[in-house]
């Protein structure tokens, strides 16, 4: 049984990681303009594709396409932004919502015209796995893991150490005093943008290794993104990490009692808990 259950975990550590990296861009979008962006599950799909276009067309290895989809995902968000989001800004929270879930749907499409609806592969095969004991672990979860390790250091870094990341954590802080002091607004709410889109990429690459792609995909996870999100605390990307890891380990570890097809049902348990009994979400704090 204690093989099972630390199998199941070590699998939930895995997908808490994919979790947390499109909790953290999502949390970030929130805390900055106010608005939960129901397009950014397709954002990850994008960015799954982008890496997808460099490894078919240049022949190369999918952890050397990643930072090319990252970077080609955040000009896409930041795209995106200025095009439709930065025009109705200041409206109604809700036209701002139903505009994601417009802009989620359109992004969906454009994936499914290029690529097709069927399921895609980064690398064709059969990847044997290490085995610890009686513990299994391929070594693309090792990879997946690191590397969001290392991206997570990253975001701390800039929000901790840079003069621009310092300028996100007061606009989040307090918006109108932000302005009121000469931050420049429109130059935060772009860099909100790249890093949120950036880690929605790599959430979706590090999502189609562990699986397949379909366009789709990323719609999929984003009701745990949200729950990650909201039980770390909304606008707060050290609580979306927790968060993430939480909720991964939690729908992973469900499947000991109830049936796999129901692990999303999990994510959506905890998030109507969290929002009952502690909506604030379990980090205090902001960015």
């Amino acid at each position: 049984m204690w093989i099972e259950v630390t199998q199941l975990f070590i699998n939930g550590l895995l997908l808490g990681s994919i979790l947390a990296l499109g909790a953290v861009g999502a949390t970030m979008i929130f805390g900055v303009l106010r608005f939960a962006h129901f397009a950014h599950g397709d954002l990850m799909t994008m960015g799954a594709y982008f890496a997808l276009l460099v490894v078919v067309s240049l022949n190369l290895p999918v952890m050397v396409a990643l930072p090319v989809a990252m970077l080609m995902t955040a000009g896409l968000a930041v795209g995106i932004d200025q095009v439709v989001y930065r025009r109705i800004r200041r409206v109604q929270p809700v036209i701002l919502l139903i505009s994601s879930f417009a802009t989620a749907l359109i992004l969906r499409a454009v994936v499914q015209m290029i690529w097709g609806s069927s399921n895609q592969v980064y690398a064709t095969g059969i990847q044997m796995p290490w085995r610890i004991g009686p513990l299994a672990i391929k070594p693309d979860h090792i990879l997946i893991f690191c590397a969001a390790a290392v991206l997570v250091i990253a975001v701390h870094l800039f929000l901790s150490r840079t003069r621009m990341g310092k300028a996100m954590r007061a606009m989040s802080d307090n918006m109108n005093l932000a302005l009121i002091t000469g931050i420049p607004a429109d130059r935060v709410i772009m860099w909100t943008w790249a890093i949120g889109g950036a880690l929605a990429a790599a959430a979706g690459v590090f999502l189609g290794m562990d699986t397949r792609l379909h366009p789709v995909m990323g719609w999929t996870l984003l009701l745990p993104v949200f729950a990650a999100t909201i039980v770390g605390g909304i606008g707060r990307p050290y609580g979306a990490i927790f968060g993430g890891l939480l909720i991964g380990c939690a729908m992973e570890l469900s499947t000991l009692i109830i049936p796999g097809a129901y692990k999303p049902a999990v994510a959506f348990a905890i998030m109507i808990l969290t929002l009952i009994f502690r909506p604030q979400g379990i980090i205090k704090g902001a960015l």
